[in-house]
């Protein structure tokens, strides 16, 4: 018998969502993606703290920005022995706001993994789906750096990306489903609401359906998963990222995974472009992708900042990890 998760490989790029790098090699990904929460709780593993505190070390005297992206770099480096293909690496998400940090930071991180002899095609610079971040991705795509859009929530996001020729989007499924389930409460119907129902794969597929129907070239891969369900229900999309528990999961079932996105049988002309102003006023009008990406770049944020407190005490000769508040 075959695996679900060789079956899910047979119709979608399966991509690790994880820092854990020594852990991600047993599920032979093509890919794998990071986040400031999953380096962050890489680096606080004993196997991994040797990492940090070596890198650290190594760049004393340079400024704190350079610290980080080293650090992120290094664990992409790391990454990169064991995925033949790409890893995504992310730019702070306290510059989710300022198109011109987010470029000079995402060039600086390329510049990083260059310097270590990887070409740029092995590389995905993921930046939060605002409006200065996908205009960022758009000025990168035209160098030759590509882009992973991330927290992505809205359809008008998705447009965005496309608009702007990002190489990735990673809509985010398991967000998604959380807000709507907090929101109906003692309403919510978990078995009406599975598979092809929920409302994160129903976005993820609204999404992916509508770039093939118009050409769009930009990738589709759905991530923050919360259950097999929701992962089987996109079998057929172009990516998918998934943590190890559920990687795992897939792998010990055998059970039959068909795919369930197929891509339409004509192509039509792409629409018109969205505006600044169209694309914010959409995404105002959409409460669910508006809460949920303020609140993930505030989690992202508040990660950074414990990263470059782990680093501040490793600069002052400390080894003691701060504690949370």
């Amino acid at each position: 018998m075959t695996s679900q998760l060789a079956q899910l490989k047979a119709h979608t790029t399966v991509v690790a969502d994880t820092g854990d790098f020594r852990l991600m090699a047993q599920f032979a990904p093509q890919d794998a993606t990071t986040n400031p929460s999953l380096i962050l709780k890489a680096v606080q593993k004993p196997e991994y703290a040797p990492l940090l505190a070596d890198t650290v070390a190594a760049h004393r005297g340079v400024a704190h920005a350079d610290i980080v992206d080293e650090v992120l770099v290094r664990f992409g480096l790391e990454i990169l022995k064991v995925v033949p293909g790409r890893v995504s690496t992310e730019v702070d998400a306290r510059l989710s706001f300022d198109t011109a940090a987010t470029l000079a930071r995402a060039r600086h991180i390329m510049g990083l993994y260059e310097a270590a002899g990887v070409p740029r095609s092995r590389v995905l610079i993921k930046v939060a789906a605002t409006w200065e971040g996908i205009q960022a991705a758009r000025v990168l795509e035209a160098e030759g750096i590509h882009t992973n859009l991330t927290l992505l929530f809205a359809f008008a996001q998705a447009r965005a990306c496309a608009d702007a020729g990002v190489q990735l989007i990673s809509p985010f499924v398991g967000r998604i489903y959380d807000w709507h389930k907090k929101s109906a409460g003692a309403q919510w119907d978990e078995a009406a609401r599975a598979g092809e129902n929920d409302p994160g794969v129903q976005s993820v597929a609204r999404i992916w359906r509508y770039y093939k129907q118009h050409g769009v070239r930009t990738e589709v891969m759905g991530a923050s998963f919360r259950n097999v369900g929701q992962i089987t229900a996109l079998a057929g999309c172009d990516l998918l990222t998934i943590s190890p528990e559920l990687l795992a999961q897939l792998q010990a079932s055998e059970a039959d995974l068909p795919r369930l996105l197929t891509p339409p049988s004509a192509v039509e002309a792409p629409e018109a472009p969205l505006s600044e102003a169209d694309f914010r006023y959409q995404l105002n009008e959409d409460a669910m992708a508006t809460e949920k990406l303020a609140e993930g770049i505030r989690l992202f944020a508040a990660d950074a900042a414990k990263l470059d407190a782990l680093i501040d005490a490793l600069l002052a000769g400390h080894s003691t990890a701060p504690t949370s508040a």
